[in-house]
């Protein structure tokens, strides 16, 4: 299988995924501004609407979106516990959990990464943000991952858009256990193993 991945955007969250998992992935990057992968392809012609992440089946089948990506990877490998199994409440938690990342927190980022948006409007979306942590700031003071003790896929996730906020001016310094999640999610092998492959920090 093929990831199609820019560095640092959402398709980080699969990578990390498959890494967990032991789900050997080959990457091609996405230039996102371009829309050319590294091999020259025009990356509108593999995915219609335009962003990463793709995910390219062995039988050339593609799937996009990354809460449907990561679930899919998920499932390969049940028995690594990044989702629970289908037809559960906690699997239901986890789909919860991904919407909730998605509609909330990602689409809020998105004008944040524009030079045009106005003032007005980052202040607000930072507003929103903050607002929107505060939820989850709750869940992690009781407990070390999104659905309890043990890492999902939807970690993975928040992990992944909130390393977005140094980025864009987002200060997230009041939530003492989003910031202690980030610092544990970002210890984990998987997690640093894919920001060297992404050449988001230096191997060792």
């Amino acid at each position: 299988m093929k990831l199609y991945y820019t560095p640092g955007a959402c398709s980080l969250s699969p990578h990390i995924v498959a890494l967990e998992a032991g789900i050997d992935l080959s990457l091609e990057k996405v230039d996102g501004k371009a829309k050319r992968t590294a091999g020259g392809e025009d990356f509108w012609q593999i995915n219609p609407k335009g962003y990463v992440p793709v995910l390219e089946l062995d039988n050339g089948e593609r799937l996009t979106e990354g809460p449907a990506i990561v679930q899919y990877l998920a499932d390969l490998k049940p028995e690594s516990g990044l989702a629970p199994a289908n037809g559960t409440l906690a699997r239901y938690r986890l789909q919860e959990m991904l919407g909730y990342i998605n509609s909330e927190l990602h689409k809020t980022y998105s004008p944040l990464f524009k030079p045009d948006t106005p003032e007005q409007t980052r202040a607000e979306r930072k507003d929103y943000l903050r607002r929107r942590y505060a939820l989850l700031e709750d869940v992690l003071a009781r407990q070390p991952f999104l659905l309890g003790d043990r890492f999902t896929a939807a970690d993975a996730y928040l992990f992944t858009v909130t390393n977005w906020a140094k980025h864009v001016d987002v200060d997230l310094s009041e939530f003492t256990a989003l910031g202690a999640f980030q610092q544990r999610v970002g210890e984990r092998p998987a997690v640093q193993a894919a920001l060297v492959a992404e050449g988001l920090k230096k191997a060792g």
